[in-house]
């Protein structure tokens, strides 16, 4: 392929990535969260924080100790650290591709880097509403909507900054990665229970000073 010709089929779908998404002020965070570091990073963290408080961490525990669950799925002191480095990240992404982005003469870049910005914040609503779906309202079917949904989402909006900013991309491929993984459980969960996970939670048994989490043993010795 000559070089005109393969500058043409990357304008092309760069013209195609417009078409299909849209960049939407109103459902969109602000530029100025985008262009800080400190907030872009800090935002999803806190969010992300925040949603585990309000959802309770213990009963959240209880909730996934009582359930079946299908192979490889990791110990509930993994999820925390996780998501805390997958949010750093995320928001890292953020502000490179949107700085980057908004620094260009090109208006189809600037274009494209709103969009994402629009992609970005609908996957970060996404997100924060799959704990509350999945342990609060122990909804395993919606969850799996949702959590599928998201990974499309984070797909495509890799594919948007990657044009951008190539670190940008790179950046979310763990948080795809983690969100396949993590729809596979969804999904497993909600099979290996009949979609019901309505009033399943065990009991926290006697458990040493020094950790928060429930005991996993009785898991161990119910087997």
């Amino acid at each position: 392929m000559s070089r005109d010709a393969e500058t043409q089929l990357i304008n092309d779908i760069d013209r195609s990535a417009l078409v299909m998404t849209a960049y939407i002020p109103s459902i969109t965070l602000p530029g100025q969260i985008f262009s800080q570091p400190a907030a872009s990073i800090l935002l999803p963290i806190l969010a992300g924080t925040s949603i585990g408080f309000y959802v309770r961490p213990k009963e959240t525990q209880r909730t996934y100790l009582a359930i079946k669950q299908p192979p490889y799925r990791p110990p509930p002191q993994v999820f925390g650290p996780v998501w805390t480095v997958l949010y750093g990240l995320m928001g890292f992404s953020a502000y490179r591709a949107w700085t980057t982005g908004m620094a260009s003469f090109n208006p189809q870049t600037v274009e494209l880097t709103k969009q994402g910005a629009t992609l970005y914040t609908i996957q970060l609503v996404l997100n924060l509403i799959w704990m509350p779906l999945f342990f609060k309202y122990k909804r395993p079917v919606e969850a799996t909507v949702d959590i599928a949904a998201l990974t499309g989402v984070v797909g495509y909006l890799i594919y948007v900054w990657g044009r951008i900013d190539t670190i940008s991309g790179w950046a979310l491929a763990p948080y795809l990665g983690w969100l396949s993984f993590a729809t596979y459980l969804s999904a497993g969960v909600g099979y290996l229970n009949n979609w019901d996970i309505a009033d399943k939670e065990r009991p926290i048994s006697e458990k040493s000073e020094d950790t928060k989490y429930v005991d996993e043993t009785l898991d161990k010795k119910s087997s």
